[in-house]
């Protein structure tokens, strides 16, 4: 049957755009060249973060995205764990007060609290620290689990898609025709016709200590360098556990192509964060590291909607870290889009015919 749409990328945000579409009665058909969850999204921590993003329209996006993901979730081990953001020198400290404030004003739960009052959230914190900030609605999930529930009713193949036209795709399996094609490819968009480059990033993972750590914390310059554009190596400290009491440890930035080699001076550079955060981190056995690659665009918002220079095409891409916690309303924007109803955010700031975006 010739499917009204097909969803190149089998990852969370095109499992959330299969889902909106299919919820809303289209028949769609997703294609991927491994399978579902096979690429980026298997490679993060399945953050659903507010913490750390400044006012505008990519907050919006996460805010909207917080409220759908709990229904969304049900199977995915969803955890409503909240963040912690802290500042563990003075020349931090006041900048982490400042952007929490400006989030409030824009609506996010971000709750200033002294040392000891962090202390007694995370006991294992190092106590010189000079700033915190509670955010009781950051989440996190498991993003396969995820990704494999929002696909579930959804026909999904294994071929490897070269080229679209935007009403049919041709790929290693033959030509399929449809009604449109929605690119989410994440770091691989740039085949598709937008401005989309990798950017590297590897996690540490400990041995158990359950219970140890409670929330997602962070060091207060994570900010900074999501928001860079900066090709060179950049680290900062991103502790949280799992339910199996395992530690995830974060965060790297890295423009290198696809090269996908796990780096000792990487390693190094997140193990020293994450003891600045938890000095009792230092004992603790490290039992693997992996990485993978992030959708960067340019100007550091993702890219939803249609292309002007192919009827029938579409793209939802460009989340870089953050396609997890973006992907419902990425999802159900883009479907929204697609079907002309009214979206539930101003899709204007993600339109594809962007500058820095058009390639």
């Amino acid at each position: 049957m010739r499917p009204d749409v097909v969803v190149i990328g089998a990852g969370i945000i095109g499992a959330a755009c299969a889902q909106a579409l299919h919820a809303r009665g289209l028949t769609v058909l997703v294609v991927d060249r491994h399978g579902p969850a096979s690429g980026t999204s298997a490679a993060g921590e399945g953050n659903v973060l507010v913490s750390d993003k400044e006012p505008g329209p990519e907050l919006e996006l996460a805010l909207a995205s917080r409220e759908l993901w709990p229904e969304l979730a049900a199977d995915a081990e969803w955890e409503e764990k909240g963040g912690l953001v802290v500042a563990t020198t003075g020349d931090s400290a006041q900048p982490l007060r400042d952007f929490a404030a400006r989030q409030r004003a824009a609506g996010v739960d971000a709750r200033e609290l002294t040392a000891a009052e962090a202390l007694a959230r995370e006991p294992h914190l190092n106590p010189e620290l000079t700033a915190a900030v509670h955010y009781p609605r950051d989440a996190q999930l498991n993003p396969v689990k995820a990704t494999r529930a929002l696909l579930r009713g959804i026909a999904v193949t294994r071929a490897e898609v070269s080229t679209t036209d935007g009403r049919s795709v041709t790929t290693s399996g033959g030509v399929i025709r449809c009604g449109a094609v929605v690119n989410a490819t994440g770091p691989w968009a740039r085949g598709f016709g937008v401005n989309v480059l990798p950017r590297r990033g590897v996690v540490l993972v400990t041995t158990p200590i359950p219970g140890a750590i409670r929330h997602k914390v962070y060091d207060a310059d994570y900010v900074g360098a999501v928001a860079s554009g900066d090709a060179d190596l950049q680290t900062s400290g991103v502790v949280e556990s799992t339910r199996a009491g395992t530690v995830l440890i974060g965060s790297s930035r890295q423009r290198k192509g696809f090269d996908d080699t796990i780096e000792s001076e990487v390693l190094r550079a997140l193990a020293r964060r994450a003891i600045a955060l938890f000095p009792m981190l230092t004992n603790v056995p490290v039992m693997r590291a992996y990485g993978g690659f992030r959708p960067y665009a340019p100007d550091h918002l993702p890219i939803i909607g249609a292309d002007p220079r192919t009827p029938g095409l579409w793209h939802a891409t460009g989340h870089e870290g953050a396609g997890v916690g973006l992907a419902p309303a990425t999802g159900r924007l883009l479907a929204q889009l697609l079907t002309g109803e009214t979206p539930l955010v101003d899709p204007h700031p993600f339109r594809v015919d962007r500058p820095e975006v058009m390639v």
